[in-house]
């Protein structure tokens, strides 16, 4: 039985299926993504959503989707599903489905009366390229497979509307057609892997709706073109090959390089390994030399702090060495650029944000504690210059006092992971020394001095330990309350007490500035108040300004943001502080605390996590349909969990 399998009771009823979505990537930056059955809901949801440089830095949804109509004795049954106004959905597709099955690739099977039909959806890996297989499981006469594409060639954050700039020219190319609807965009090439019969119909499909952008506030109708339809009969047993990219493909070796691309994938039968899958599904490669880990699908991009947090779950935990070697280097050359201020590089955003040296240095940490410090040292030995960038106050916002301590300026733009923006200013204007920042400091040197003793360098080890303990001592003095756990920030006189999860990091990091009695004082209060099921609160229900639901317009939304819903990737770190105070006693607890994400692996997106969830129940996953640091740190904490069970 797969692990990711939905049957006709779920998929026809749309309160249950039209929330389950699935993601497919190709490495490159193009995804597929849409509704198990196939009911768009997004803008964002597309059949061939590609990155267009030529014309922006956004991804543009060249191919919306492809309605499929199966054809017996003249009568005509539409496949496909889009909704209208009122909840109007035309034509009713879903009906049809009996099953959708995810283990390896998505497959859908439909059964009209005696026919059934397979659907299977997969990407090319490097290519933007998307191939859809057909097969004819049973039939009792003869059939013929319609194939109808919807068109919309635009960016991910528009809409299109029937206008007269459309150019609906075609040219005939082997078993399909090649079209380009407007300038500046690439053709693109449908072909099937026999001959077809290519209609030519332009037409519109107006006032189509995404339920999804009516809750977020936001303009939610579209009208879609369609330049016609491919008919061809299919056999009972045959397979059908409709291949769909932006450049023109063997028609005939559409099956091999299908059952190429299947052979490289990994099944989903697991937590684990959808995880794993899921982890994957980041890699984002330009070229041979530049490797990249996207935020997140379907609208983020390269952020430079969720690069170095997410790379390790994303990589080494999944045994990907190679991966977090090519990716850690082209992160490292883009932070040392910033550091030389060299011209950046492009894709990798955010760079100067103050806290991104702390958490790369983080990264190469976990990357030592997987392979050693010989083969760390001489990979990466940008530490000691990130070290001397910080301590030589060279960051445009990082600033050492003479307390040891890190401060940053944050009252007028969001400086930390909590970085939602009402108006271009923060919703939490965190500023001055944070709890976070310094705990990755005092941790960043103890692992530099551990590195110079290992390479012989005694008193650079030394210096770097006197600086360690003066941080660690001002650490406490400064960040410790009297109610037992630490403050967010301090900015001279003024103390934030919100109880938020970033004292965690004071915890969880293998050089802590805190005893273990401290550290597991700061635990019962991170556990009492901000463990849910999904993650770790980004604020107390007892603190001001508590809202734990992230839905309705734009401004509610950023202001929920950071005030109390829950984030998965959190979880990684409290597991992690968990076992590092309990040890061995404390597995039970934490694996307990990983069979939530088991569920969740059946909701939202399928096979992955959501960006961030409700901090009250039912805890509803929110945002993004697929984030690469909570991906990241379940598959992190489930592989530190592993090695205490060893």
């Amino acid at each position: 039985m797969s692990y990711l399998k939905f049957d006709k009771s779920t998929l026809i009823n749309l309160e249950q299926s039209l929330p389950k979505e699935m993601l497919r990537t190709n490495h490159s930056g193009a995804y597929h993504c849409t509704t198990l059955i196939g009911c768009h809901t997004r803008k964002y949801h597309g059949l061939l959503v590609i990155p267009v440089p030529e014309i922006d830095e956004d991804n543009h949804v060249l191919l919306s989707s492809i309605d499929e109509t199966i054809i017996q004795h003249g009568a005509e049954f539409n496949l496909g599903i889009h909704k209208y106004q009122g909840d109007n959905y035309s034509p009713k597709g879903h009906k049809y489905i009996r099953e959708f099955d995810y283990e390896v690739v998505p497959r859908v099977t439909f059964r009209v009366g005696g026919v059934i039909l397979s659907k299977e959806k997969l990407f090319v890996w490097g290519e933007d390229r998307i191939i859809v297989k057909y097969t004819l499981i049973d039939a009792h006469s003869p059939t013929t497979l319609r194939l109808r594409p919807f068109l919309s060639f635009r960016n991910v954050n528009d809409l299109t509307l029937e206008n007269e700039y459309i150019n609906k020219a075609y040219q005939e190319v082997e078993h399909g057609i090649k079209t380009c609807l407007y300038p500046g965009y690439p053709e693109l090439f449908m072909q099937t892997n026999k001959k077809n019969n290519f209609v030519f119909i332009p037409d519109w499909y107006k006032g189509i709706e995404y339920s999804k952008e009516i809750e977020r506030g936001f303009p939610f109708k579209e009208d879609l073109y369609t330049p016609g339809y491919f008919e061809l009969p299919i056999k009972k047993g045959e397979s059908v090959y409709l291949s769909a990219g932006t450049s023109q493909v063997n028609a005939k070796r559409l099956k091999t390089i299908y059952e190429t691309e299947v052979s490289k994938r990994d099944h989903r039968d697991s937590l684990y390994n959808c995880l794993k899958n899921s982890a994957q599904q980041f890699y984002n490669y330009k070229d041979d030399s530049k490797h990249y880990l996207l935020a997140g699908y379907p609208w983020f991009k390269v952020r430079a702090r969720d690069t170095f947090i997410a790379l390790p779950g994303c990589t080494l935990s999944i045994d990907k060495k190679d991966n977090f070697e090519k990716i850690m280097h082209t992160g490292l050359e883009a932070l040392i650029k910033f550091i030389k201020k060299e011209k950046p590089d492009p894709i990798i955003k955010e760079i100067e944000q103050p806290d991104v040296p702390l958490w790369a240095i983080w990264a190469i940490q976990q990357y030592c504690k997987e392979y050693g410090t010989e083969e760390l040292c001489s990979n990466f030995g940008t530490i000691t210059e990130i070290i001397e960038f910080i301590r030589t106050g060279r960051h445009p916002n990082l600033f050492l006092h003479d307390n040891g301590l890190l401060y940053s300026y944050g009252k007028e733009k969001a400086i930390s992971w909590m970085n939602s923006s009402i108006g271009n200013l923060p919703v939490v204007p965190r500023s001055g020394s944070l709890v976070e920042f310094n705990a990755l400091w005092s941790n960043a040197l103890r692992f530099a001095a551990k590195l110079y003793r290992k390479k012989g360098q005694e008193n650079e080890a030394i210096e770097l330990e006197i600086l360690a303990e003066k941080v660690g001592d001002s650490f406490k003095r400064v960040f410790k309350n009297e109610a037992g756990y630490l403050f967010d920030y301090v900015d001279g006189d003024y103390k934030d007490w919100s109880v938020r999860p970033n004292m965690l990091f004071a915890i969880s990091l293998e050089f802590s500035p805190l005893n273990r009695q401290e550290r597991k004082q700061v635990l019962d209060y991170i556990t009492k108040e901000l463990l849910t099921p999904k993650g770790i609160r980004s604020l107390s229900p007892k603190s001001q300004g508590y809202t734990p639901y992230y839905a309705g317009p734009q401004a509610h939304r950023d202001y929920a943001y950071h005030q109390g819903t829950a984030w998965p990737w959190l979880m990684g770190f409290y597991l992690e502080a968990y076992l590092n105070i309990f040890g061995m006693s404390g597995l039970t607890f934490a694996e307990n605390r990983l069979i939530s994400f088991e569920d969740e692996m059946a909701n939202n997106c399928v096979g992955t996590i959501s960006e961030l969830y409700d901090g009250n129940p039912p805890f509803t996953g929110r945002g993004a349909v697929s984030f690469a640091m909570n991906v990241a740190e379940i598959l992190r904490a489930m592989k530190l969990i592993k090695s205490f069970n060893i």
